[in-house]
């Protein structure tokens, strides 16, 4: 029923009479243009992949488990909260292609400045060059979060339930090829030399070459309402704020699976948060050094591509909630997985520490999975960008304790952290069976 009144939104904003076939020619050319930017922005990910590149780059200029904590806290928060207060503009917008254009290019503005900051830096002042790789991390999170969110709202938009785990596969594989060629070429040699500025000169052309992929979308006006009053001055930001608040609370009250699946998703976040601290394990603990990232960051991504190619269409047969399920459920074994190698004499758990990154490759899947059963989830198109922005804020919501969970690192010890970490998981996992699916509301 909610997948019918949303396509008749979609019929009802264009602007004429379509017939079938025409409207099934533009969901196969926008799906295309959607998948191309995914591959792209996933090429320009691998440079900077949140669990092993970006701790190990902090590592380089300060080694500490306070900041390394820092990193998920930065990176979800920037991601959750500012989409809290764009869910509603964004729902506003008659079209939403530009908006994607505009935070592709932000995200990959960042990166650019860190690419030029780094080398005047890095040798005569790391600690202010700490300062700012955290400041462009937290405004690069920020931008990637409105960027998701508006991805996920044109998706919703333009992509039908049933064919968007097929677009996941196809954008996922292709992307994760590319992306394990071009860090074979490109970020292996760089990772040897330690140059950092040619990886983020890298991670910002690729983002900025994806930003290019919406202008070719063809996507329909939708009708829209247009607020009475408030305007854009600072006196109407409070009672806005203060409207926003009030209708997410409405919408929480009235839809208590969502405030399960936010339940799921806040259990979930544990995995997010212990990420960073994997790679400073098999460094400190171990002994690995610079040349095994490389093998890391291969062996993440191509775990990513294959667990899609099943996942994708497993949801568009069987519902987004089974895969959530045992997604979250396998992602609980991450930790556990280091803490066995832990136990094992460090030449063999050195040798065999790549083991743990093909679990962190089911986090980009699983993510995905969230956001399409948000989108699957709310009952019209209109409510897309407030039932994602919620999901994400409770992802980002139990991250005030990641830096917590860095100094309990260096306290206690990683066993104990991570044991706890899998525990959390594993809780996610059981909460996320009690979910309904959608389709069969």
């Amino acid at each position: 029923m909610r997948d019918r009144r949303n396509a008749a939104t979609l019929r009802d904003a264009a602007p004429g009479p379509r017939t079938a076939g025409a409207e099934l020619r533009r969901e196969a050319r926008n799906t295309f243009w959607m998948e191309c930017y995914q591959v792209v922005v996933r090429v320009g990910w691998i440079f900077k992949t949140e669990t092993i590149i970006m701790p190990a780059v902090l590592d380089a200029v300060v080694d500490s488990g306070l900041l390394r904590g820092l990193l998920p806290v930065l990176n979800r928060g920037g991601q959750s909260l500012p989409p809290l207060f764009f869910a509603g503009r964004l729902a506003r917008r008659p079209r939403k292609q530009w908006s994607l254009v505009r935070t592709s290019m932000a995200m990959a503005a960042c990166f650019a400045l860190l690419a030029l900051a780094w080398p005047p830096l890095a040798a005569a002042r790391p600690d202010l060059l700490a300062v700012l790789f955290l400041v462009l991390y937290a405004c690069f999170s920020a931008a990637n979060g409105l960027n998701q969110l508006t991805l996920a709202s044109l998706q919703g938009k333009l992509i039908s339930a049933g064919h968007r785990g097929r677009a996941m596969v196809v954008s996922v594989t292709v992307g994760s090829v590319l992306a394990i060629a071009a860090a074979v070429l490109f970020l292996g040699p760089w990772l040897n030399r330690g140059d950092f500025p040619s990886i983020f000169a890298a991670t910002a052309a690729f983002f900025a070459l994806a930003g290019l992929a919406p202008l070719m979308l063809d996507e329909p006006d939708e009708n829209v309402a247009t607020p009475a009053s408030g305007g854009r001055d600072v006196a109407g930001i409070l009672p806005r704020v203060a409207q926003g608040v009030a209708a997410w609370q409405q919408t929480l009250r009235g839809d208590r699976a969502l405030v399960r699946l936010c339940a799921v998703a806040a259990c979930f976040s544990a995995v997010l948060m212990l990420f960073p601290h994997y790679q400073a394990f098999a460094r400190d603990r171990l002994g690995s050094g610079a040349a095994s990232l490389l093998t890391w960051v291969v062996v993440q991504n191509a775990a990513t591509g294959l667990v899609s190619i099943v996942a994708g269409p497993l949801s568009d047969r069987r519902g987004t909630r089974i895969v959530l399920v045992w997604l979250v459920a396998l992602s609980s074994l991450t930790p556990l997985v280091v803490t066995l190698l832990s136990l094992l004499p460090h030449a063999t758990a050195v040798e065999w520490f790549w083991i743990v990154y093909a679990p962190l490759g089911l986090n980009p899947i699983t993510l995905k999975i969230f956001t399409n059963y948000a989108l699957e989830l709310a009952p019209a198109l209109s409510e897309h960008p407030r039932y994602v922005s919620i999901v994400g804020a409770a992802l980002a919501l139990p991250f005030v304790v990641s830096p917590l969970v860095g100094a309990a690192v260096d306290w206690l010890g990683f066993r104990q952290v991570f044991v706890a970490g899998a525990a959390v998981i594993a809780a996610g996992a059981v909460c996320a069976a009690g979910l309904p699916e959608p389709r069969h509301r």
